[in-house]
């Protein structure tokens, strides 16, 4: 059994895939809607949106199987997100690189599989609409067509998530996504008794970018510091702008001190990265670090809050230190 690659984009593939605060959600009948059109159009017992996660898929929407995900390493759709074009077995059991599977051998019995990626609107591939059935059969170009139709409509509904939930100059979540997936980290934090910890950044001196270079340059220092931001960090961490200049990480299974050493390494980067892009003005940010502590579990809500005053305070407290 061949086991799926790993796209080389793939830290800040998942960081897209959790913005879009969709993993483990209830059903919603927009996605079950194509993939009942899907069985019925192609004649197939099975069809799914299917999103690929760090071990894992998981399924959005979900007709003819009857568990929610499977592992990543037996994934047909993990394949599939590695091209392009709509990935197409016509029988698995006679393909060198799956006719071990388990999801061969046993059930569902896969022989016949095609899967079209699906893209957000930066061109991420976070998954897949595919079809699936357990006898073998042919896939004609029109029928590609057809499924590349359904897999748009499926792109629409997720562009609608994005709208709602990312901040679409950054690619980071937007402070709804991030509450929104930070209450589910919070529940089972406090559920398994996990340290974690808040920063809260704010760019330092961002007005006189924007004054001396321009807007446009602005945005593109926001996007740096976003992009960096998902460079050092990991798939388990959360990270968001809030507005402005204003951004957020939640740092899992991790204490105040390790969050000090995390920050470090960003400051670190993001002059690793003014010398590589040979930024006239340096990035540098101001941070409030707070710790959740499972024992007395605070809101999201609050530890912003506290996150923002800390923030403050240490900045107010450096300017005065510089004579500013």
């Amino acid at each position: 059994m061949q086991i799926p690659a790993i796209p080389a984009n793939e830290i800040e593939r998942l960081h897209v895939l959790r913005a879009l605060a969709i993993l483990d959600t209830q059903a919603e009948e927009r996605f079950d809607r194509l993939t009942r059109i899907a069985t019925r159009m192609f004649n197939v017992p099975i069809a799914l949106v299917s999103l690929v996660d760090t071990n894992r898929q998981w399924f959005k929407s979900c007709m003819g199987l009857q568990v929610s995900e499977t592992s990543r390493d037996i994934s047909f759709c993990g394949h599939a997100i590695l091209g392009n074009d709509t990935f197409v077995i016509n029988d698995a059991s006679k393909d060198p690189r799956f006719l071990d599977n388990p999801l061969v051998t046993a059930a569902p019995h896969i022989r016949f599989y095609a899967g079209r990626p699906i893209r957000t609107t930066h061109g991420f591939k976070v998954g897949t609409l595919c079809l699936i059935d357990s006898q073998p059969r042919e896939f004609p170009a029109r029928d590609i067509e057809d499924l590349d139709d359904l897999a748009t409509m499926v792109e629409s509904e997720l562009a609608a998530i994005e709208l709602a939930t990312m901040d679409e100059l950054t690619d980071l979540s937007n402070r709804r996504g991030f509450i929104m997936l930070t209450e589910k980290y919070l529940n089972y934090f406090s559920r398994h008794q996990l340290h974690a910890s808040l920063v809260f950044l704010d760019l330092n001196d961002f007005k006189i970018i924007n004054d001396t270079y321009g807007h446009d340059e602005g945005d593109r220092a926001l996007q740096t510091f976003g992009k960096a931001l998902k460079q050092m960090g990991r798939s388990s961490d959360i990270f968001a702008r809030l507005g402005g200049d204003e951004f957020v990480i939640l740092l899992a299974c991790t204490r105040e001190q390790e969050a000090h050493i995390v920050t470090q390494r960003l400051c670190n980067h993001l002059d690793m990265i003014r010398q590589q892009l040979r930024q006239p003005y340096k990035i540098s940010f101001s941070q409030g670090i707070v710790e959740f502590d499972p024992q007395q579990p605070k809101s999201v809500d609050q530890l912003l809050l506290e996150g923002d005053t800390m923030m403050y305070q240490l900045k107010k407290a450096s300017a005065a230190l510089m004579g500013k």
